[in-house]
């Protein structure tokens, strides 16, 4: 006869005739959790198992379900106990190479099967910090833009995930999105000037503390801005999938970032690195034309009343108004451009991105973020950059002005960075055009995270 190890302690079982079923589960693990969570039922007056974590040891026997009344642990009676007696029991017990439970079956085991759900994070989760999460240890841990693999979604507040790519990985909680919602909503009636701490808790905001030490300093900004920063707080999660290159398939490349950051000028580079392949918009203008100027090469010079009638029926990406004169970006043009096989390369302000972010045109977005202000700083110089922010002479950065690309930098990253697919941080041009190319070879040639809308309207 072999010997096996660890060996099996004899369960035994003594129930009188009159008591209920029961089953007695022994769980031979390694050093990992039980992985499942418990609960005081007001009913039953007992400890059930609350949720089976997907992927842990009481899932993979197939023996524990949610529901089961928990009597003993290891032959540690749990009758009486209180729910965080019982929890440090459990701690002590799993320890042990081998566990045993006494259960009382639930009536129903529901099993429950993973499902197929990714979803994009859009907003950074610490499960450490978060005192309303049943079990810490169980919590799933993420960052803004991370892919995440729903495998359960029945608990109304608390689903089961795992990062995508990770499939033999223990799932872990992480807060539901009408939980997450609800909590982002409790902001708008907190005071800002006390939340320092970011969020809520388990959840985080670099802007707190640079929004409060900034609040007095005028930024060239709209106002309707501060609408957007409470309407995008309630970002939680956007279910994605697979977006797979093909012929006919051109996604045009969005650079969003603040003035003076090098937007510009990376996508001059793009565009002349392969002009029969990246094609740019032309401008709509009201303004009358110069002799030297070509409609339609320029400019499209059109009277105010038509583009004030453009501007009614929502065909511009984005417009503004300068020196009395109408400028705007139409979105034809770029449907135009996209259509006749050429990726269209714009850099629009990021409030644009509401109209161009459609499964229309499914277009693939660049947050070109500036650098730390001293990297800034020693970069521009050395380069003799020129100011973008007086057009009435050409001269290099302030400080101030060095100060307000970063702080921009990091406002639009907060406002919308839910809508970003790649962030590339220009330390250096030449280092961010490399990698801005890298980007653009990759979105056509490998498959893409993109909104589940956009994947299942191509099909």
């Amino acid at each position: 006869k072999k010997e096996f190890v660890p060996s099996l302690t004899e369960a035994i079982c003594e129930a009188e005739e009159d008591e209920e079923t029961i089953k007695i589960v022994q769980l031979v693990k390694s050093n990992e959790p039980l992985g499942a969570t418990i609960k005081y039922n007001e009913i039953a007056k007992a400890i059930t198992i609350a949720r089976i974590m997907h992927g842990g040891a009481a899932d993979r026997s197939g023996l524990i379900h949610v529901g089961d009344e928990v009597h003993e642990v290891n032959g540690v009676s749990l009758k009486g106990k209180e729910p965080h007696d019982v929890v440090n029991i459990l701690e002590q017990q799993s320890q042990a190479e081998t566990i045993t439970l006494k259960l009382v079956p639930a009536e129903e085991a529901a099993v429950g099967r993973e499902s197929r759900v990714r979803v994009r994070a859009l907003f950074d989760y610490d499960p450490a910090a978060d005192p309303l999460i049943p079990c810490r240890e169980a919590g799933l841990q993420f960052r803004r833009g991370q892919v995440l693999h729903l495998v359960s979604q029945e608990d109304p507040n608390w689903w089961q995930a795992r990062w995508e790519g990770q499939r033999s990985a223990r799932a872990g909680l992480i807060p539901a999105q009408s939980l997450q919602e609800r909590r982002f909503a409790s902001l708008r009636v907190t005071n800002q000037e006390d939340d320092d701490e970011g969020l809520s808790a388990g959840c985080y905001s670099p802007m707190r503390k640079e929004l409060k030490a900034r609040r007095a300093k005028k930024i060239m900004y709209d106002v309707s801005d501060n609408e957007d920063f409470d309407r995008e707080l309630i970002s939680t999660y956007e279910e994605v999938a697979k977006l797979y290159p093909r012929p006919g398939l051109h996604r045009p490349i969005v650079l969003i970032g603040p003035p003076g950051v090098g937007r510009n000028e990376l996508k001059r580079r793009l565009v002349a690195s392969d002009p029969d392949k990246f094609k740019t918009t032309i401008p709509y203008t009201s303004r009358p034309m110069k002799p030297w100027e070509i409609d339609g090469r320029d400019y499209y010079f059109v009277s105010r009343v038509e583009m004030e009638e453009k501007i009614r029926q929502g065909r511009f990406v984005e417009h503004g108004e300068y020196r009395g004169n109408l400028y705007g970006t139409s979105l034809d043009t770029v449907r135009a451009i996209v259509d006749m096989g050429y990726t269209c390369v714009l850099n629009p302000h990021p409030q644009a991105l509401k109209m161009l972010r459609t499964a229309d045109l499914k277009p693939f977005v660049i947050f070109i973020k500036p650098p730390s202000i001293e990297i800034l700083k020693e970069t521009r110089h050395k380069a003799c950059a020129r100011s973008t922010f007086d057009e009435n002479c050409s001269r290099g950065f302030t400080d101030d002005e060095f100060h307000d690309i970063v702080y921009l930098g990091h406002k639009m990253d907060f406002l919308y960075g839910h809508m970003f697919d790649l962030t590339v941080v220009n330390e250096d041009l030449p280092r961010a055009f490399y990698q801005l190319m890298a980007a653009v070879k990759a979105v056509e040639a490998e498959p893409q995270w993109v909104p589940a809308s956009w994947v299942v309207t191509s099909q």
